[in-house]
């Protein structure tokens, strides 16, 4: 390992190409992204072979486990279509339930009960047959082979892997074929993963029906009640992803677009509404405008902590929320010279460890692309003999009855992961397929990188390379986290007016997130991407 992890001593350039560009956080994946563009694959062929093999070469943050959202912008049409890949809680699965069973505030992380239904293999299977050019065969022979031969596993791919073998594989079922004579693989060790080859080499001859309604399912259904779980494979055969309408907003001559709750993209849509309303200091990293976003913030958190649901449970007050009228009502509570810790959620209507990944092919098509297990390897649980584990999604639910969020039967919790796209309001056309992974710093990324883009004018490299600021725990009155690199008298200033801070450096610089952002110039048709220094991937062109 570095001496000094995560100290950001050199520069990367942007990375521009005419044929397409892939961006992701292992070079492997992006080089199996790149090599479906090059094989006549679209954007959706590339996205989903790049999350096939961040599976194998991330599986402490990513994999069939867990649950996926896109966002796709296609070309010819100029239209953005949003994929819901997130899973459903259990049928049998009841407040009453965790009641009897001593559970009344919170779940533990890690418990079998957390394990919602996941969605990523319905989701790409999805996503291919209603976007995609090529067979599920072509598009997961890259993660195949990946899978089969092995590969050498990255730096901090290999810190954090250790991280959860230590806090959650050797406590779990079949962790161990995640893991080499139970630890973890080192930096540049070859690590071969034939089961999850296998899984993928079935999923490729039997699309998604291979997976729940198959041995597959058995196997998840099997190990999840081995550990105390009430999944069963009907709740595995019932599940269906979600085609739905993108919500969005215009900042700075740019619609922004995220993907509607149960994700939490609305957080960056309403602090990006509330910012509008400010001039914005010069300075990126003044306190000044540090202040302003982290305040932005704590409103559409309280917000979307609230209102956040599933939709098919609750109403969630979106254009209320989203209307320009809102977020003046809301700015107004801003002091700029001081904090408000206490911030709680409005009244619109009267009376949070995951994988990004971002294409743009080379006729302008763009897949914004997320998959997560949640908490890396999300409960560390390994259905025998597949190779992943499963995630711990469930972990977001509120126990509270009263809460729009609260668990109930076949509901989908409160979703972290989220991608983004953004398209000129001029024309309708691409401006850039981007997003930022970790939690609940996701929207807190979108809402920083858009300002490096738009008020700044930075490449997607300098956007991503910049220092950011975290709300901690994605709550109001959240301490914030402030990365390496911006100045100790900013920090004593924003200290000074009322923020709980702290400076974050080395590993822990992880939860400023990972991001991925590709441009489109509408002239030329020149891609431009860049991929973040906090993981160990690149972006690629051709």
């Amino acid at each position: 390992m570095p001496s000094e992890p995560l100290a950001f001593h050199s520069r990367r350039s942007p990375v521009y190409a005419t044929h397409g560009v892939v961006a992701t956080s292992q070079p492997l994946a992006t080089a199996a992204g790149l090599e479906i563009l090059m094989q006549g694959g679209n954007a959706a062929d590339a996205a989903v072979a790049a999350a096939a093999a961040l599976n194998v070469t991330e599986p402490t943050s990513t994999g069939l486990g867990g649950d996926m959202f896109a966002l796709y912008y296609d070309a010819q049409t100029g239209q953005v279509s949003a994929l819901n890949g997130s899973g459903r809680a259990p049928a049998a699965l009841t407040l009453d339930v965790l009641r009897e069973q001593g559970f009344e505030n919170e779940l533990p992380p890690f418990h079998a009960h957390t394990v919602t239904v996941p969605g990523a293999c319905a989701g790409w299977c999805d996503l291919i047959e209603m976007h995609g050019s090529l067979d599920m065969a072509k598009v997961l022979a890259p993660a195949i082979r990946l899978a089969e031969e092995g590969f050498p596993v990255a730096p901090l791919t290999a810190y954090y892997w250790q991280r959860g073998a230590e806090q959650q594989l050797r406590h779990a079922p079949n962790g161990h074929e995640l893991m080499i004579d139970g630890r973890a693989p080192r930096p540049g060790e070859i690590f071969r993963n034939p089961t999850l080859a296998r899984t993928l080499r079935i999923i490729a001859e039997g699309g998604k029906d291979a997976f729940y309604r198959g041995e597959i399912g058995e196997k998840i259904a099997a190990v999840v009640q081995q550990m105390g779980g009430l999944m069963t494979q009907e709740d595995l055969a019932g599940h269906t992803s979600t085609w739905e309408q993108p919500i969005s907003t215009v900042y700075r001559g740019v619609r922004i677009y995220e993907c509607p709750p149960n994700g939490q993209g609305i957080t960056a849509l309403l602090a990006l509404n509330i910012l509008s309303q400010f001039d914005l200091p010069a300075d990126p990293l003044s306190a000044e405008r540090l202040h302003l976003i982290i305040e932005a913030l704590r409103l559409a958190f309280a917000d979307s902590r609230w209102y956040v649901a599933d939709p098919a449970f609750e109403q969630v007050p979106v254009e209320e929320l989203l209307s320009m009228a809102y977020a003046g009502e809301r700015a107004r509570l801003i002091d700029p010279q001081r904090a408000t810790l206490d911030q709680r959620h409005g009244a619109p209507v009267a009376g949070s460890d995951t994988v990004y990944l971002s294409v743009v092919d080379g006729y302008g098509n763009a897949c914004s692309f997320i998959n997560s297990n949640y908490m890396g390897f999300g409960t560390g649980i390994v259905p025998e003999g597949t190779g992943f584990s499963l995630q711990n999604r469930g972990h977001n639910f509120s126990l509270n009855p009263e809460h729009p969020n609260a668990l109930a039967p076949g509901k989908r919790p409160y979703h972290t992961i989220i991608p983004a796209m953004a398209t000129r309001e001029t024309d309708g056309s691409l401006y850039a397929s981007f997003g930022v992974m970790g939690g609940f710093m996701q929207p807190q990324g979108h809402v920083q990188v858009v300002l490096a883009l738009l008020n700044d004018g930075l490449d997607p490299q300098a956007a991503l390379d910049r220092p950011r600021v975290c709300i901690g725990s994605g709550t109001a009155g959240g301490s914030v986290s402030v990365e390496a690199g911006i100045s100790p008298d900013v920090v004593a200033r924003l200290a000074a007016m009322g923020h709980p801070v702290e400076m974050v450096s080395g590993y822990e610089r992880a939860l400023f997130g990972r991001g991925q952002i590709i441009t489109r110039d509408p002239q030329t048709g020149v891609l431009c991407g860049g991929s973040d220094p906090r993981a160990d991937g690149c972006a690629l062109g051709y």
